[in-house]
């Protein structure tokens, strides 16, 4: 009877595991790995074709927990990763990152100032039905002028000056949106938990139902201002709708 009772409860444990699993998709599970090794196989490099100088990233140990370590100098480049995640199904968006500091000569408003000490990437999928006739006819010209393509995106950044909440276009595209999530030194060196809700941004950004997320990257950069910049960048997951 203790056996049957041990096992009963043992299955109860894992189907439980199970649900809570399906609650969550870790998208950025830096802390696996090991300090000094190498970067998670699934994320790739994300190079830009006029930039020759790109962003160092490495995994160390902070305090414990293992992480990404950003490090730019007047460089830019990311980590981004292929994903198919419905935002209306999990729209949460969770990390921890940290800066050493802010980048004086950057400006949300201008392509010179386009730098960021850390920013997360979240793009979408082109999905026809979900897109207004306008938007379609602007994305089919990029894609003949740029190839393919996301639809859109989202920069969460840690700017230096711009109030957090700030939406506003990107100074290259309007196809993509930079939301403030922190700005300014005042946390500057410290950890920093956040939490977004991917759908809620889309549609307040774009006035639109978003697509699926087809993708999350990561970039710390200062190409533009020829600046020095240093963030951390903790796990990053997708949790389901409450």
């Amino acid at each position: 009877m203790q056996n049957h009772t041990a096992l009963a409860a043992l299955m109860l444990g894992l189907l439980a595991g199970a649900a809570a699993n399906a609650e969550t998709i870790a998208a950025g599970k830096f802390s696996g790995g090991i300090a000094g090794g190498a970067l998670p196989q699934e994320w790739q490099p994300l190079e830009f074709k006029k930039i020759e100088r790109h962003t160092v990233y490495s995994l160390i140990d902070a305090g414990g927990t293992v992480v990404i370590k950003a490090q730019s100098e007047a460089a830019a480049s990311g980590l981004t990763r292929a994903v198919h995640i419905d935002p209306s199904r999990y729209p949460l968006l969770r990390w921890r990152w940290k800066v050493d500091q802010v980048i004086d000569k950057a400006d949300i408003r201008t392509q010179q100032g386009d730098d960021y000490a850390a920013r997360i990437y979240i793009t979408f999928a082109y999905e026809p039905d979900k897109v207004s006739l306008v938007k379609k006819a602007k994305y089919k010209a990029a894609r003949f002028l740029y190839g393919d393509a996301p639809i859109g995106a989202i920069n969460y950044i840690w700017d230096n000056k711009a109030p957090v909440g700030t939406v506003a276009d990107n100074s290259y595209t309007d196809f993509v949106k930079m939301i403030v999530v922190e700005s300014g030194n005042e946390k500057s060196g410290q950890w920093v938990e956040e939490e977004r809700n991917i759908y809620q941004d889309y549609k307040r950004a774009f006035g639109e139902e978003p697509p699926m997320i087809s993708g999350i990257a990561i970039m710390t950069d200062t190409d533009n201002t020829g600046a020095s910049a240093t963030a951390y960048y903790g796990d990053i997951t997708f949790v389901a709708a409450p």
